[in-house]
């Protein structure tokens, strides 16, 4: 199993272990839009069942390992745009240096992104959205929200769809192109959580429920450790006076 699947496992227990496993649509603390977000959710698992998923197990069964990291490797890249942007608005100066190197490298000895030379190189990838910049300026999270194709999310992370357009460096490209590039991305994004999807598919659990526990826990963990890392260690002397 890999890395990512170890970790979104992980996340899957906690969130049993916390929530007691509890089921059914009952639960709506932090979800008053919950009508209308089960609906888009209904909408998006169809569209999943006899689209995305069927087309990941094809993309998975046919396309050889090496190619499978290579678009995996070069979206990954991309994405250091912007972790690069969302570091330097959260005035994370380090971060942002990080993620510029990282995307040059990558960039240029990495043809394109395609190899990601800079992680064996030493040089950490940073995870950050707009969503998680709102956070770190105290901006709460607000009502979870789930977006028809897009899936979880919440009303203050909404604006990452938005954000992330801006950023895209194919925004400039013909509509063909743009749909081809978030054809693949989403495909190989999809690709990768086919085991993790296994496991929630089977659980005996209501799967909208624990997939808004599940988002909400992640992203204010996230946005706690956005938070915390830009506190300074207390230097105080620990000695008795």
């Amino acid at each position: 199993m890999k890395r990512r699947d170890l970790n979104t496992l992980a996340l899957i227990v906690t969130v049993l272990l916390s929530s007691g496993c509890a089921t059914g649509p009952g639960r709506t603390a932090g979800d008053p839009l919950e009508p209308m977000n089960r609906s888009i959710y209904s909408f998006n698992d169809k569209v999943d069942t006899y689209v995305v998923k069927p087309t990941a197990k094809a993309y998975q069964k046919v396309m050889p390992s090496p190619v499978q990291t290579a678009v995996r490797n070069f979206f990954s890249n991309l994405g250091d745009i912007g972790n690069f942007a969302n570091d330097l608005l959260q005035l994370k100066a380090t971060d942002a240096s990080e993620d510029v190197v990282r995307f040059a490298f990558n960039s240029t000895l990495g043809i394109g992104g395609l190899i990601d030379w800079a992680t064996p190189a030493g040089l950490p990838k940073h995870h950050q959205d707009f969503g998680l910049t709102l956070a770190h300026y105290g901006v709460p999270i607000g009502p979870y929200l789930v977006m028809p194709l897009f899936g979880p999310s919440s009303v203050r992370d909404v604006s990452n769809v938005a954000v992330d357009s801006f950023l895209n460096p194919f925004a400039a490209a013909p509509v063909a192109v743009q749909a081809s590039v978030a054809g693949t991305r989403l495909v190989s994004t999809r690709a990768d959580l086919l085991s993790a999807s296994n496991l929630l598919s089977q659980a005996a659990i209501d799967p909208y429920s624990f997939t808004r526990d599940l988002y909400l826990q992640r992203r204010r963990m996230l946005s706690t450790k956005s938070a915390d890392a830009d506190k300074l260690p207390d230097y105080a002397d620990p000695s008795p006076q």
